[in-house]
């Protein structure tokens, strides 16, 4: 029964066809942000004084005059009705990976019997969810529920379906961050601030400096009846077995391939919802794995690209299933194949135009340049474990240094010239402004084929943190993570090595230094400090973690060890240096880490016992039933004297050595499920969190690989037509 019924959900995914998406007759540009309340709607909807004060907060970050909120929650609700809302609703990003939302329909009493539709200026700028229910580390008790969700007027109010989506921070009773947007947008003014005050130097009138962020999502789609037919990618997102199809990656042949056609119908439809909640999507393409593909939009000021990646996480979701897939946002579902990333590049820009991590035309420019570039190198070294620390979890820790994705040593790839540069200013004895080689010209000997331009830098994808031209790439991110986790500490960190930066110019120049000089004497001095986070060679080589070690950079591979970073002296100075956040907040957001990879870990190995036990050994023992009968079948059928002929003879060896192998494997993996079930006992009487988790790194996962390893063994023997669980050729390769 469960055979037939695994071919019948194999059959049925074969056959889907891809849906009919039609577009809106509009250009993107014509219904771009149809359902977001922009400024252009704001200015329609509010009264002109109103809209001049939130622009004044949008664009300058001007403190929020809480006596315009009537007047502005007036104009939501007008537009909202007018496109069908009925409810509304506070969106924030607890420490789940995830958004929450409580839904408010527009309705209160009249006073006469009936009901008005109403939305007040108190209930658009603060509402209060139960912070005790969300991870808080231990900073809420079940007895102190009370939390505080405030709107952030920065990242435009947006509906989903009949609801009116407000942005917000999430806050407790007392006052800590509960969330990802409170910490990231103190994040992001310490390093507009900090970045503001180093622009002085080279230019006059800058006013503002805002982060940017363009990432890149990567993701797998599995046919929806197959993925229900996978008890482990139900409940944990990825395979805890498999065994690896015959063809997977290896002939490069997906990567940048054409697209399918269900697939590119999900994708269309996808990109026309996301469009109409003006998040600027514009990149899709087929990725390495079979059935991983990614998305990417135009860069955006950091916050509104991280509520947009959050945002689009959940629409993928929905879109997906609507087209018969499920989303797999998982870093690595399918072993034997790359995992999913999800590049950060990052950069600085004034207000002046001009990108602060780009070469200049002039001396001056390009000094300027050159003082960003380091000043990132040194926040990269200092806090190469606290960023690493960042991007780590239970999940990304299966992609990390996987020959696929950038090792779990954080380093800096900066390119041949770049680095020809540092080297000069580390080594020369002049205080001398430098030029840099601008893109140039390639010949290609083929006549139609015009000149290609060259970059100034090569890509090294073995790089976690490269420099790519005029901006940064973090590529360690993980595909599932809420991006502002890596935000928070990089922009924090560059805030911290910005200020230093300058109070060391300054005392210079106080001292009688000329300022260029000053500038030069403190590069100098920071290009021979931050060398060590340099590395353009090969991320994957085993040379390059011993000489990592030996440079001082961080080789932990537990993900609980790593975690501890975020509890260093430095690091923790440094979050209350620059008021992005306080020791109590650290150490409960250490807790929530400990805690989710304890449990992400306790679910996996729950759900692997689970199918050993109910269905591989079943299915095993069936088959090896069979072939006992097999061979019970044959001593009745052939007398002695022929049964103990060479060929007969051959063919029930032959199934004597499946029978005791299978027997063999099943009994290993009965004693291998019972020690995996005492180390959980074990490490769940382990009081303290930390060491918990600990524990369950260091016990508990090497026996759900021991059990891996042997029911994939087992998939190879067992009769095809008897497994009851869809196999890798089948989830990954999309008809």
């Amino acid at each position: 029964m469960a055979n037939n019924l695994r071919f019948q959900v194999v059959e049925e995914a074969f056959k889907k066809r891809a849906l009919d998406v039609k577009a809106p007759s509009e250009r993107p540009s014509e219904y771009f942000g149809k359902y977001v309340f922009n400024k252009e709607k704001m200015y329609r909807y509010l009264p002109k004084n109103v809209y001049d004060k939130m622009i004044d907060v949008m664009d300058n970050g001007a403190r929020l005059d809480r006596s315009i909120a009537d007047a502005v929650a007036a104009g939501m609700k007008q537009w909202a009705l007018e496109m069908g809302v009925t409810h509304y609703t506070h969106w924030f990003q607890p420490l789940t990976e995830g958004t929450a939302e409580k839904h408010d329909a527009f309705v209160e009493h009249d006073g006469k019997g009936g009901m008005i539709e109403k939305f007040s200026g108190k209930l658009l700028v603060q509402q209060e969810p139960d912070a005790s229910s969300f991870p808080n580390g231990g900073i809420r008790n079940t007895f102190e529920a009370r939390g505080y969700s405030a709107w952030d007027p920065t990242s435009p109010v947006f509906i989903i379906d009949d609801t009116l989506c407000i942005p917000t921070i999430f806050i407790a009773y007392t006052g800590e961050a509960l969330d990802y947007k409170a910490p990231l947008l103190r994040a992001l003014h310490a390093v507009g601030k900090a970045a503001k005050d180093v622009c002085q130097y080279f230019y006059d009138g800058v006013t503002k400096v805002q982060v940017n962020l363009g990432w890149e999502q990567e993701y797998f789609l599995v046919d929806e009846g197959l993925y229900s037919a996978r008890p482990d990618l139900l409940m944990t997102g990825r395979t805890l077995m498999g065994h690896e199809s015959a063809k997977n990656q290896q002939m490069d042949d997906h990567y940048f391939g054409t697209i399918p056609d269900r697939v590119v119908a999900f994708m269309k439809d996808l990109e026309i919802q996301s469009l109409e909640l003006a998040i600027p999507v514009k990149t899709r393409h087929n990725e390495v794995a079979p059935n991983q593909f990614e998305l990417a939009p135009i860069f955006e000021e950091c916050n509104l690209a991280v509520d947009h990646n959050m945002l689009l996480m959940s629409l993928m979701k929905k879109v997906a299933r609507k087209h018969g897939f499920r989303v797999l946002l998982h870093e690595k579902p399918f072993d034997g194949i790359n995992g999913s990333g999800k590049h950060n590049n990052w950069s600085l820009s004034a207000d002046n135009g001009v990108l602060l991590h780009a070469p200049g035309k002039t001396p001056e420019e390009n000094l300027r340049f050159v003082t960003f570039i380091v000043e990132t190198l040194m926040a990269v070294y200092k806090h190469n474990g606290l960023l690493k620390a960042s991007i780590m979890s239970a999940t990304n820790a299966h992609r990390l240094g996987g020959n696929e994705a950038p090792p779990a040593i954080i380093s800096s790839f900066l390119g041949t010239q770049l680095t020809e540069l540092l080297d000069h200013i580390e080594e020369s004895e002049t205080n001398e402004l430098f030029n840099l080689k601008g893109k140039q010209g390639m010949e290609i000997d083929i006549p139609q084929i015009p000149d290609l331009i060259v970059d100034n830098t090569d890509r090294n994808r073995t790089s976690p943190f490269a420099f790519t031209g005029n901006r940064f790439e973090f590529r360690a991110p993980g595909s599932s993570v809420n991006c502002a986790s890596a935000m928070i500490a990089l922009n924090a960190a560059m805030a911290e090595a910005l200020t230093s930066f300058k109070e060391r110019v300054d005392a210079k120049i106080a001292d009688g230094t000329d300022k260029i000089p000053a500038i030069l004497e403190i590069l100098k001095e920071d290009v021979k400090t931050c060398k060590p986070i340099r590395f353009d060679g090969n991320g994957y080589s085993e040379e390059w973690v011993k000489e990592a070690a030996k440079r001082g950079l961080d080789v932990e591979k537990s993900c609980p060890v790593i975690f501890e970073h975020y509890l260093d002296d430095s690091t923790i100075k440094m979050f209350e240096s620059t008021k992005v956040m306080n020791k109590k907040e650290l150490e409960a957001r250490n807790e929530v880490k400990w805690e989710m990879y304890v449990k992400t870990v306790q679910i996996e190995a729950r759900v692997l016992g689970d199918l050993a036990m109910n269905h591989i050994i079943p299915v095993a023992t069936h088959y090896q039933s069979q072939l006992i009968k097999n061979v019970q079948g044959m001593k009745e059928i052939f007398s002695s004297a022929i049964f103990n002929t060479e060929k007969a003879t051959k063919l029930s060896a032959r199934n004597i050595k499946l029978i005791e192998e299978i027997a063999e494997r099943t009994e290993k993996i009965e004693q291998l499920v019972e020690d995996l079930t005492e180390a959980r006992r074990v490490a769940n009487r382990i009081e303290n969190i930390h060491q918990r988790a600990i524990a369950y790194h260091d016990t508990v996962c090497p026996h759900m690989e021991a059990i891996r390893k042997e029911i994939d063994k087992l998939e190879m023997i067992v009769e095809d037509g008897l497994w009851t669980l869809p196999k890798y050729r089948e989830l990954l390769f999309i008809r």
